[in-house]
């Protein structure tokens, strides 16, 4: 039986700001709980309840502060070693952790956030995760806008976010050949058409661009079965009509999926693909946003996340430019294989597919148009393994450079990203692995460029109008309101693990 992460620790009487397990968003099979979460998460539980009597709150008010998320690094030091840059202080005096990580310090800009606007996520039903053991009901309120707004904006530093988009197809004409809008388009989950008005609706909220959005179109989503080949009209029109209509910023891609019913997935270095990039070209789109690694829930397409054709894709076309999600982690730290040794090695890094997208850049020192994003990469590294978080993120910024490396969460599916900013605000690499990996230490400035000044780049954000919004910021407002009004983290991660945990 699996049961949401929040509602298990209700139950259990758990309140943390950092999840204390891996959480799943059903496509995958959470893990259970191991043993060293298990001891964090006692201790947590122990040093909140005597910090909290210490300063004069209750448990549950305390860990919403920054001293509750300051004793979880603490915790976790305790069990793993000092991978966490937090001070005893830290638990007991806001003003320590307000002098030694202020906010504002980082523009931080997220390009990997979703929500569902209360549609069931479609593999509910399918009978692989139902042969998982998976019996859902629909719960729209969790992944809603609505929470989304809440998770992303109030009860997080995010500045910016890229509304990124998951494998749709939008239905074009009705019947009668008629275009088709809005909501009969279709198009899944979370669609190019309702991510722009999502965004366009939070940018009107705040009076500035807190939000971009990507466009799901890709190289295989409308196809000719008679020809077997692409529909190039029809991609032609969806093309024109995301760029146009949509406003989207970039395209999110999916290789291994195949929403348009083609017969098969695709590559980056496909001829299809190659003409998708010069007509996007032509209307000034340069930048594509592909999911890489992570394919366990697509048993005859998930080679295809292999980022193996990212090499050739670079090399022939310099002028686009390709950001690779998860940077090609192949196996969540959930999955079975992730202890593989052939596929995980613990200790030189080596992690099967980020290993590959490694070596294209040592292969090609010049390339300069391939950049590693972090969601579901940084985050679950850091709670299972934090020398692998350590590794991960040496060897991104060793290949690829500081300048490479853009900061994603993958929130709201792991609730609000405050968590992951604050883990990556204190994050340091070991004189230990840079002294034996060849790897450095982040500065300050590292961090400014992955937080944020790197995607700004991409997108062509001006970082000090979205650092400093103008007073006319009903977001900012919104904010303010709801903190005076006793507004507080729920610390509640929505994915799902087994409720025997």
């Amino acid at each position: 039986m699996w049961i949401r992460k929040y509602e298990r620790d209700r139950r259990k009487g758990v309140d943390s700001p950092v999840p204390t397990q891996i959480v799943s968003n059903e496509e995958f099979t959470p893990r259970p709980q191991n043993a060293r979460q298990k001891q964090v998460e006692h201790l947590t539980g122990e040093m909140a309840e005597a910090n909290a009597r210490r300063v004069g709150l209750s448990r549950r008010d305390y860990m919403r502060t920054s001293m509750g998320l300051a004793t979880c690094f603490l915790a976790a030091n305790r069990v793993y070693g000092n991978y966490w840059e937090v001070d005893e202080a830290e638990a007991y005096e806001p003003a320590a952790t307000a002098e030694k990580y202020p906010k504002g310090e980082y523009f931080i800009f997220d390009v990997q956030a979703h929500f569902t606007n209360g549609q069931a996520l479609r593999f509910r039903s399918d009978p692989i995760v139902k042969g998982m053991g998976f019996d859902l009901k629909d719960d729209p309120e969790s992944y809603s806008f609505r929470t989304f707004v809440k998770e992303m904006f109030f009860d997080s530093e995010t500045d910016m976010i890229v509304l990124s988009g998951v494998p749709g197809r939008e239905n074009q004409r009705d019947a009668q050949g008629v275009p088709l809008e809005g909501r009969a388009r279709g198009g899944g989950i979370l669609p190019s058409w309702l991510m722009s008005e999502a965004g366009r609706t939070l940018n009107s909220l705040s009076g500035s661009t807190r939000a971009l959005w990507q466009g799901n179109l890709a190289p295989n989503h409308y196809w000719d079965r008679a020809r077997n080949a692409p529909d190039k009209a029809a991609t032609i029109e969806q093309m024109e009509r995301e760029l146009n209509m949509y406003g989207i910023r970039s395209w999110k891609w999916y290789c291994h999926t195949d929403p348009g019913r083609s017969g098969g997935g695709f590559q980056l270095d496909d001829p299809n693909a190659y003409w998708f990039y010069e007509e996007s070209k032509k209307r000034g789109m340069r930048l594509i946003s592909v999911h890489k690694g992570y394919s366990y829930q697509s048993r005859t397409l998930g080679h295809l996340a292999n980022p193996k054709d990212v090499e050739r894709a670079a090399l022939d076309h310099p002028d686009m430019n390709f950001v690779i999600y998860h940077s090609a982690l192949q196996h969540g730290v959930n999955e079975p294989d992730f202890k593989d040794p052939a596929k995980v090695n613990p200790e030189t890094g080596d992690m099967s597919w980020h290993n590959v997208l490694m070596d294209i850049k040592r292969r090609n020192p010049k390339i300069r148009n391939v950049y590693c994003e972090l969601g579901s990469f940084f985050g679950p590294l850091a709670l299972v393994h934090p020398g692998l978080a350590m590794h991960g993120i040496g060897k991104n910024i060793q290949h690829y450079g500081a300048d490479h490396v853009i900061w994603g969460t993958d929130c709201i599916w792991w609730g609000s990203p405050q968590w992951l900013i604050d883990a990556f605000k204190r994050f340091q690499i070991s004189d230990e692995y840079c002294e034996k990996f060849g790897y450095r230490k982040l500065t300050k400035q590292d961090k400014a460029m992955i937080f944020g000044l790197n995607a700004a780049r991409l997108y062509g954000v001006d970082v000090k109008k979205k650092r400093n919004p103008l007073p006319g910021d009903a977001l900012e407002r919104l904010k303010a309101a709801y903190e005076q009004q006793g507004g507080q983290r729920d610390n509640a991660a929505y994915g799902w693990v087994r409720a025997g945990d």
